[in-house]
């Protein structure tokens, strides 16, 4: 049955790597695959099914609120010289230009995740190292690589808060054992993006940017930061990154006097701030926080005898969601442009052509695959698979504990809903080989942030600004086997210390 159960994922796997086809299509026939397959096997019902459809729904538009905004915002900057000014300016930062790509791709692209994440990183960093001279492919992939580390303790801790209230682990419990194979992914995500960006010689600066990182980032956290520890410590890893490769005798540049460049900062920089204050200010925050929205659902069972008990759908957080920051955002950025006699005149319909090229393609691909997860989930399709993975290894179950959170990742495209999904089987199943729960769950919550690397819904909104949308088969030839290779050595890392 677990081969069965399968069929969907592999059948998106092989339409995207073999036949090169793009995610919203490859989504598209799996989801199609998933509904066979759970109908003939796994005994799907209309009960079940529109259940499990308007749960993914609302996961979906968790997505789309964000992805829209985002790109707009990028095609808005982008339509006044804004990103190329930027990535000018980082390059006058880092005088050396091989270094320059790496911290990019993996420390800049990091901060991003922390503060918004949704393949926004990718979509935001990718176009900077093409203006440098990387090829789309290589710009998207070692962007994907290089942000997963921050997928834990980012925005906010989210996936591990997610995390913990499934488990009944609190987060202070959770987060050393989830630090350190953090740490283990963050210095090899680095690693992997020097050698797909051919900066190989770069190693030693990974090395010893990466321990100052993941020794902030656990410090951090243990001191009670958890929300803002994968902030501050990429913060500190791009900071220290331009530091170490700084040279006495480098050229002065005026690139920041730059109006075009300005009116750049001005508008990710108003982003920056928004989310910071919304974020740090707990008055406000809880204020915010309090306006949500969902849907309740009824307990529904499939005809094989799954249960899925009456719950909740996926909670909105309308105001403080990171999608309803970039409209306030955008909102805010229009206004200053206005006062900005140096911006260059604005064609708002233009950039909503160019979102709407961009941005539809992603969205449905992130509608049919999170409508495929949920139907797995709530036919059994999942719990199979991971049941029958656990059977399968017994007492070694933690070196493959990451890869059953990059499953739930590349599903969903979240590491928030793999933690949902995986969260309470995996302890479950810890428990069963005789393993320490809370580092099987560290494994998850690192497999899960890795698996973005891979998630075709976050590939497909991280190619939506560049001439790659539609091909992140492409992308995904790298970033898979990079992904597998990473999460095998944090399962090991997991087995040697649960």
């Amino acid at each position: 049955m677990a081969l069965i159960a399968l069929i969907p994922i592999l059948l998106v796997l092989f339409l995207m790597l073999v036949l090169h086809w793009g995610s919203h299509l490859a989504a598209l026939a799996g989801w199609c695959c998933g509904l066979l397959v759970a109908a003939l096997a796994f005994g799907l019902n209309w009960p079940v099914f529109w259940v499990s459809q308007v749960k993914g729904l609302l996961l979906t538009l968790n997505v789309v609120l964000l992805l829209w905004p985002g790109v707009f915002l990028y095609f808005l900057v982008d339509q006044i010289g804004g990103i190329r000014a930027i990535a000018l300016a980082l390059q006058g930062m880092v005088h050396d230009r091989g270094w320059l790509l790496v911290l990019e791709a993996w420390m800049l692209s990091a901060i991003l995740e922390s503060l918004a994440g949704f393949g926004l990183p990718i979509a935001m960093v990718a176009p900077l190292l093409i203006t440098l001279g990387v090829s789309p492919v290589m710009a998207v992939a070692s962007t994907a690589i290089g942000h997963t580390w921050a997928g834990s303790t980012g925005g906010m801790a989210l996936s591990l808060r997610i995390l913990s209230e499934i488990t009944h682990y609190t987060p202070e419990a959770l987060f050393p054992d989830s630090a350190i194979l953090l740490g283990i992914s963050m210095i090899l995500t680095g690693l992997a993006v020097a050698f797909l960006l051919g900066q190989k010689q770069q190693w030693w600066r990974v090395l010893i940017t990466g321990l100052v990182v993941g020794v902030v980032h656990y410090v951090l956290g243990i001191l009670g930061m958890i929300s803002i520890s994968a902030l501050l410590a990429s913060f500190v890893g791009f900071t220290f990154g331009s530091w170490i490769s700084k040279k006495s005798n480098a050229p002065k540049t005026d690139n920041f006097k730059n109006s075009v460049l300005r009116a750049g900062l001005i508008a990710y920089g108003v982003l920056v701030a928004i989310m910071l204050v919304v974020s740090l200010v707990p008055r406000l925050n809880q204020v915010m926080s309090s306006i949500t929205w969902t849907l309740q659902f009824p307990a529904v069972v499939s005809g094989n005898g799954t249960i899925t008990p009456a719950e909740s759908g996926n909670l909105l957080h309308v105001l403080t969601h990171p999608g309803t920051l970039v409209i306030f955002t955008i909102l805010f950025t229009l206004v200053i442009f206005h006062f900005l006699p140096s911006v260059p005149h604005l064609d708002l319909k233009r950039t909503f052509n160019s979102t709407l090229r961009s941005a539809l393609p992603a969205s449905l691909g992130s509608l049919f695959m999170i409508g495929l997860s949920t139907i797995m989930e709530h036919s059994g399709m999942t719990l199979t698979l991971a049941k029958s993975l656990s059977g399968l290894v017994g007492g070694i179950y933690p070196v493959f504990s990451p890869l059953v959170g990059m499953i739930g990742s590349f599903a969903t495209g979240s590491n928030v809903n793999s933690n949902v999904l995986f969260g309470a089987l995996q302890k479950q199943v810890a428990v069963l080989v005789g393993a320490s729960p809370i580092v099987i769950l560290a494994a998850q919550t690192t497999g899960g942030s890795l698996g973005s690397m891979i998630a075709p819904a976050k590939l497909a909104v991280g190619t939506s600004t560049n001439e790659l949308k539609g091909r992140e088969g492409e992308v995904l030839r790298y970033t898979l086997p990079v992904g597998l290779a990473i999460a095998l050595v944090v399962g090991l890392a997991a087995l040697a210390i649960s």
